[in-house]
């Protein structure tokens, strides 16, 4: 699915998506011991990391 680069109307397709049940979470970096930890891959990165060099995630503004 594609939204806009500024998330416009993605309130709307996370109410649509909440109502049937479905999790509308914002997905982050997960934090393993001193490291940023892609939620994706798993791959690890250093704390300033602004994107995963393994599979290319970045997390949602």
């Amino acid at each position: 699915m594609a939204t806009s680069p500024d998330d416009a109307g993605d309130d709307v397709i996370d109410q649509f998506l909440s109502d049937r049940g479905h999790s509308v979470e914002r997905v982050g970096w997960e934090q393993e011991y001193n490291k940023k930890q892609c939620p994706e891959c798993g791959g690890l990165h250093d704390t300033s990391a602004h994107s995963c060099t393994v599979c290319g995630w970045e997390p949602a503004t």
